[in-house]
Parts: structure tokens; C-alpha cells; sequence
């Protein structure tokens, strides 16, 4: 069972790597739909990851169909302001599962013809949209991926870890 974190034609280099970050934390896949709104060799790509960028298994694909051919061996999640379904509305506890969350690019979101052909597999986080028009995208993948992770208990994840000099002990 893994997790995986797709996003479709990202735009901004910073919200790539901070999901690049989050994916390294939580040994989560991370699939990158092109084409790509900056290069990977972007320096605010860089510093967003810092220094985690050999710790992200990261796979590229030249189009959503490309992607959806990966996909489809697992269960797949399109991550919208649009969904009528809620995030935590789901079970993700099955371990022998694949589970592959897609979010849109940050100014259009995925394309509407897609999501309503996948209407059934739409989720979203609950927010005030009279104030908003929508969470940034790095925060919204953290979320989705560490409530998946707390409903497997964060599987592979060190619940506590002591540091040489921990503040703590």
C-alpha cells in the first residue's frame, strides 16, 4: 500500500516543493502531471524542499491520461472546492490499497469535463467560501495526506523520535 499526491500542471515552484517536503515526511508518492509551470531546477522549487529532494520518490507523466493509466490500479480522489463529498467522509484504512489523490493546478483546478466524468471520486476540505475562493494548494495536500495517514495509523511514521539534544527530555 502506498499513498500518492498527484498534481495536475502545477504552477507555482514554492507549492510544489512544500508538498515535495510533505511527501518526503510521510514516504508519499508524489506525481507530477505535465506540463510543468516552471522548471525543477527552479530555485524557489529548491528551497521549498530544501534538502529533501533525494528523499521524494517523484514520477513525472506527460499527461493526465498518462497518469490515469497509473493510477487506475488504486483508488483515485480528485481534491476539489467543487466536490460534494467531504474528505473525512472517507474510509482510507484499507491496507492494500493504492491511494492517489489529485489536485488541480492553482489557478483553474482540474478541468470540468474530467470532474464531472469523475464526480463520484470528488472530495473537498470544508471552508467559508463566501470569504475565500480556496485553501492554498500546499496546505490542502498536507491535510488530505495526514488525515489519510491518522486513519492508518500513521503507518511507517515515527510517532515520537529523541534527538541528541531534545528540548523535551
Amino acid at each position: 500500500m502506498t499513498n500518492h499526491i498527484a498534481l495536475f500542471e502545477p504552477l507555482i515552484p514554492a507549492n510544489t516543493g512544500n508538498i515535495a517536503r510533505t511527501c518526503a515526511a510521510t514516504n508519499t508518492h508524489l506525481h507530477l502531471i505535465e506540463p510543468l509551470g516552471f522548471k525543477t531546477d527552479d530555485k524557489h522549487l529548491k528551497r521549498a524542499g530544501l534538502d529533501y529532494w533525494n528523499d521524494v520518490n517523484i514520477t513525472y507523466h506527460a499527461n493526465l491520461e498518462a497518469f490515469l493509466e497509473v493510477s487506475k490500479e488504486g483508488e483515485l480522489f480528485l481534491v476539489s472546492k467543487f466536490a460534494n463529498r467531504t474528505y473525512s467522509e472517507v474510509d482510507y484504512t484499507d491496507t492494500e490499497k493504492d491511494y492517489y489523490f489529485l489536485f488541480g493546478k492553482e489557478t483553474t483546478g482540474l478541468p470540468e469535463e474530467f470532474m464531472r466524468a469523475h464526480e463520484d471520486e470528488c472530495i473537498r476540505l470544508p471552508m467559508n467560501d463566501e470569504h475565500v475562493r480556496s485553501l492554498n494548494l500546499s496546505n490542502t495536500a498536507a491535510i488530505m495526506i495526514y488525515e489519510v495517514m491518522r486513519q492508518q495509523s500513521f503507518n511507517g511514521l515515527e510517532l515520537q523520535h529523541h534527538y541528541e539534544n531534545d528540548k523535551i527530555d
